[in-house]
């Protein structure tokens, strides 16, 4: 069977109220022959998303009509895998400290795309294997930046990598101990000097258009090649989210990226 993503407006809920409601969705979910995986709340955005194996959205919207009466503002049929690279999992956390109600996050994810720049130049300049060997320092330097800051990788572009963070802060702060990794390497190695592009957007699992993180991902990946090197470019959406003074952030305009209608303000990040 298809497994499928809904979205849910959730005004007014809290915690409590979800795990009462998914609680509901298990109750009756055999009766339809369907399977409620999981699911992720938001409460300062008032919602809900929740991961279903179902045979069809209509099916699924009448399990859920039956078992709390909250029907799902869109449905969009997804991949487990890509839903796992970008949330951290495909199923529910386990309880901490005794609780009774489980911690369940939001589905809210910064996206980080990162790229090599002039990667095509250096392959001329350097040799293939070379310059394939700066690559996988590029890959090392990034990942271990990402696993301090719990950066779950998504998938390696060739010459970059994407990749998804629960917190604002986290990835920012990565996305500056990644440049200053860079940093290190080309004063210590003058002669293989790298360079990196980094941008950043951020937003919900379902978007307008259908797409796991389309337009957030989209405007990331942007972003990361209207960057100069050794530039971190970061959304308004990201900016306007920042709960910290710690971070210099510089207006740099606006730009209007393919695919997008209307132009967007973007910001350099101080590191």
């Amino acid at each position: 069977m298809p497994i499928y993503m809904d979205r849910h407006f959730a005004e007014g809920a809290n915690l409590k109220a979800l795990a009462d409601a998914h609680a509901q969705d298990l109750k009756i979910q055999n009766k339809y022959d369907i399977k409620f995986i999981t699911y992720w709340f938001d409460e300062v955005r008032s919602t809900a998303f929740c991961l279903v194996d179902a045979p069809s959205k209509e099916v699924l919207e009448d399990a859920h009509r039956e078992a709390h009466g909250n029907i799902p503002n869109e449905i969009i049929e997804v991949d487990p895998s890509i839903v796992e690279a970008f949330l951290g999992r495909v199923k529910d956390p386990s309880p901490t400290d005794n609780s009774e109600i489980v911690p369940i996050d939001s589905a809210f994810r910064v996206i980080m795309f990162t790229d090599l720049k002039d990667s095509t130049k250096m392959t001329t300049q350097f040799g293939d294997t070379s310059a394939l060997n700066l690559v996988h320092i590029h890959n090392v330097l990034t990942r271990n930046e990402l696993r301090e800051f719990d950066g779950n990788e998504i998938k390696h572009t060739g010459d970059g990598i994407m990749a998804s963070f629960i917190t604002i802060e986290n990835a920012i702060e990565c996305a500056m101990k990644i440049q200053k990794a860079f940093s290190i390497h080309n004063e210590n190695n003058p002669k293989e000097e790298i360079h990196l592009k980094i941008g950043l957007s951020a937003g919900e699992p379902i978007e307008e258009y259908g797409d796991l993180f389309g337009q957030s991902v989209q405007l990331a990946a942007r972003l990361c090649s209207h960057a100069q090197s050794n530039q971190i470019l970061v959304s308004s959406e990201v900016e306007q989210l920042i709960e910290t003074s710690r971070f210099k952030l510089l207006p740099q305009g606006e730009i209007t990226p393919k695919g997008f209608n209307s132009p967007v303000s973007i910001f350099e990040v101080s590191w």
